[in-house]
């Protein structure tokens, strides 16, 4: 049988120890990636609703301006006649 001292022990564990941090460093590093670029995507798609939002808002307020002009035109220029 191989006698195991401290010094072989040590070395055995760490060794492990090593390997187990090299097979997982990538698994947490790639988590770690994913979750940040999660969270600029939920941030950006915020942002992308709430300038749909703003777009509707403002394409209203375009087409009524529109109208109020329209109706201001035909005002100036087909006066409503005035019975003297």
């Amino acid at each position: 049988m191989i006698k195991l001292n401290a010094a072989n022990t040590l070395i055995i564990v760490f060794s492990m120890l090593f390997l187990a941090i090299i097979l997982y460093f990538p698994k947490i590093y790639f988590r770690n990636n994913i979750y940040y670029i999660s969270k600029d995507i939920n941030k950006l798609y915020a942002h992308y609703i709430s300038l749909q939002e703003e777009n509707k808002f403002l394409s209203q307020q375009l087409e009524d301006m529109k109208f109020k002009n329209q109706i201001i035109d035909s005002l100036l220029f087909n006066p409503l006649k005035e019975n003297k």
